[in-house]
């Protein structure tokens, strides 16, 4: 049987990395390409609760986000969110959704200064990294397209269950059946959850509103995946029709199901599975671009006059 990694241990291929960015330095987890330039950065933002070890999972080898997605050509960098990691100390309290969003952009500015990141920046997110990604999307030029898991727009609870979210209640709404996660699991995740900053947690509330507001500023594909046992959103088909409609601007939208899955989705059994499709989507985006960029030469070369 597979045994949990020692704590504090790694995948191979991962290490650490800290980015200076806006007058916070951010923790982060770097895996890159064993050999040439990356096809693209993945940026990967951890939920509530969580940090960057979030897409390194101890308990089995398939779980690693971050050396999956080095082995097949992208740079992954899951990042600590600020008031996560070593930038807690310094944001005890942590940053709201919009302060977050300007450390994410100087961050990902400070990375591509420093390494390259091919075709440029995706974001794949998690719960209230998707949250981030979002007002990221909404604010920031530049970005590829944004894969998001467990976070959609209207909560499934009741208002007194989003005030206990801070203190670590209802476990069973975050992972779902036991039997989804690999032996060891709850063994081994104790330096991957961290307590949730207390600005974080007074913004959790607001979300609905606030994503009303930022939707139809989101102009780049988006990949929203909801988990069989997702118990912290509405995601029946009038929910998702009623979302999706909302994110007018984005060119690509899509909603997809992930079979055998908790909230949880990349610490579960179903964390390869989950993981492949979204960088399968990502791969898909850079074909896209790639194709559209030809057509584009073509006609300039043929002397048409482009589409506007």
């Amino acid at each position: 049987m597979q045994q949990p990694r020692p704590p504090g241990s790694l995948s191979t291929g991962v290490r650490h990395l800290t980015l200076e960015a806006a007058g916070v330095t951010l923790s982060c987890l770097l895996a890159e390409v064993p050999d040439g330039e990356p096809r693209a950065t993945v940026v990967a933002l951890h939920g509530g609760g969580m940090t960057a070890g979030y897409f390194d999972g101890k308990a089995h080898p398939d779980l690693s986000l971050l050396s999956l997605g080095a082995r097949l050509g992208f740079t992954v960098l899951a990042v600590d969110r600020p008031g996560y990691g070593l930038s807690a100390g310094r944001l005890p309290d942590g940053q709201t959704l919009a302060e977050q969003a300007e450390v994410l952009q100087a961050a990902l500015e400070a990375f591509a200064a420093r390494y390259a990141t091919g075709a440029g920046f995706f974001l794949l997110a998690h719960s209230y990294g998707g949250k981030l990604a979002l007002v990221t999307a909404a604010r920031a030029d530049g970005l590829l397209a944004l894969d998001v898991s467990g976070c959609g727009h209207r909560y499934g609870v009741e208002p007194a269950e989003l005030l206990e979210i801070g203190r670590g209640a209802h476990r069973g709404r975050n992972w779902g059946p036991l039997w989804l996660y690999p032996p060891g699991t709850f063994r081994s995740i104790g330096s991957l959850i961290a307590p949730m900053p207390v600005r974080e947690t007074a913004e959790v509330a607001h979300w609905p509103a606030l994503f009303e507001d930022l939707a139809p500023r989101v102009r780049i594909p988006v990949r929203l995946t909801f988990a069989e046992h997702e118990a912290w959103w509405l995601h029946g088909e009038r929910d998702l029709a009623d979302l999706t409609a909302r994110l007018a601007a984005a060119p690509v939208v899509r909603v997809e199901r992930q079979p055998a899955a908790g909230h949880n989705i990349s610490l579960g059994w179903a964390a390869r599975a989950y993981h492949l499709r979204a960088l399968a989507f990502f791969e898909e985006r850079l074909s896209v671009s790639a194709e559209d960029e030809r057509q584009s030469t073509a006609r300039v070369r043929s002397g048409a006059t482009p589409r506007v």
